[in-house]
């Protein structure tokens, strides 16, 4: 009779796996989520999984091409004895040489971490640090400097050099309001000004840093709220503006870095984006106060012509799924194109993986709030 039973509860068991594994919900820790796959120049990717504030929930997932598996909370599984796991918020994550950096925003530091093992090697303290750029060894981190909170009086930021080496805080620079993404072309980093903290007075400045100096050499009037920030091969920059939530909408625009001028408004709605070759990938999600509502779109620039080329990224109709775009990204070798949904904030999201094409090859669940995606390279 008991091994009656036991028979029973295997197959049942088998078929629960089963059916989770054809609704690509899954019940284990790792997920088998494709064709193991030999790739030439990129191993697979971290993701960065944002987490709610307050909760303490950031953590790091890890897809791996050659096995075709997604492993999630993979840095707590690898550095078990660090209390608090990874921190709380987790605002960006790139890789430089053989080192992973995120910033833990809310935390305020930096985590460093091995790209091949996973395992710790430093927390690097920056107060309400934001995004990440490198250049000839050095990390370059945005900080809100401050606490986190509205405060019409909140002080401005600054972006903090750290030697990647002796993983130090080498010099600052005081730069706009709630500094956010960066860019770096030759000897200059660009810094997209955001003033969130003193709304409704919004910062609308990009600063432009000399690095040998390490000093603000001027500031570029672009649009209020600026965000994201990316640069194509031919050195224009892109800073999106976030717009006021009610009567200014959100909005593209492009610098010129040999003028350090503002050359084009783009009139395209852009709450993230990412670029490969001659083409800016972006989706928007504005929120409008007077409504409540939120309106999805997506496209694809041609960096080139400034033109958009489509509307539709996602052409096989599973952008319909996505409830809240959370975070884009493409492979530089695959030209795959990954999206994340943060879902509603508060339980687990999903990450999407497209052929080129647009159309779904998988979908896993991720962390809480899944955003930020950092490809490794062989």
């Amino acid at each position: 009779m008991r091994m009656k039973n036991i028979l029973l509860l295997a197959a049942v068991l088998f078929t629960v796996i089963s059916c989770r594994k054809d609704e690509m919900i899954f019940l284990s820790d790792s997920s088998e989520v494709s064709i193991p796959v030999a790739t030439e120049k990129y191993s697979g990717f971290y993701l960065l999984n944002e987490g709610n504030m307050g909760m303490n929930r950031a953590s790091i997932d890890l897809f791996e091409y050659d096995k075709g598996l997604y492993t999630r909370d993979i840095f707590s599984e690898r550095n078990p004895s660090i209390t608090k796991e990874l921190g709380d918020v987790g605002n960006d994550i790139k890789i430089y040489g053989r080192k992973v950096y995120a910033t833990i925003n809310v935390s305020n530091f930096v985590e460093v971490f091995d790209v091949e093992t996973g395992k710790h090697i430093k927390q690097i303290h920056v107060p309400n640090c934001r995004y990440l750029a490198f250049k000839d060894g050095k990390a370059y981190v945005s900080s809100y400097a401050g606490k986190v909170e509205i405060d019409p009086n909140a002080e401005r930021g600054f972006v903090a050099e750290i030697d990647t080496l002796s993983l130090e805080v080498t010099r600052k620079v005081v730069v706009g309001y709630q500094p956010e993404e960066m860019v770096i072309k030759g000897n200059k980093l660009y810094v997209a000004n955001s003033g969130g903290y003193r709304v409704p007075n919004y910062d609308t400045t990009v600063s432009v840093v000399d690095i040998p100096s390490f000093k603000e050499v001027k500031k570029i009037d672009v649009a209020i709220n600026l965000h994201r920030m990316q640069m194509d091969r031919k050195g224009d920059i892109y800073v999106s503006s976030r717009g006021d939530h009610n009567d200014i909408a959100p909005n593209l625009f492009v610098i010129d870095s040999n003028t350090d001028e503002v050359k084009q408004n783009l009139n395209i709605p852009v709450s993230n984006m990412t670029i490969d070759d001659n083409k800016l990938y972006y989706y928007a999600t504005p929120y409008k106060h007077s409504t409540g509502g939120t309106t999805v779109s997506y496209g694809i620039l041609n960096t080139d012509s400034k033109q958009v080329i489509t509307n539709n990224i996602i052409k096989d109709g599973t952008e319909k799924g996505i409830l809240i775009p959370y975070g884009i990204a493409v492979n530089p070798e695959t030209k795959e194109i990954f999206m994340t949904d943060a879902q509603d904030y508060v339980g687990t999201g999903f990450v999407y993986c497209y052929s080129p094409d647009g159309i779904l090859r998988w979908k896993t669940t991720g962390g809480n709030i899944p955003a930020h995606i950092a490809f490794i390279k062989k």
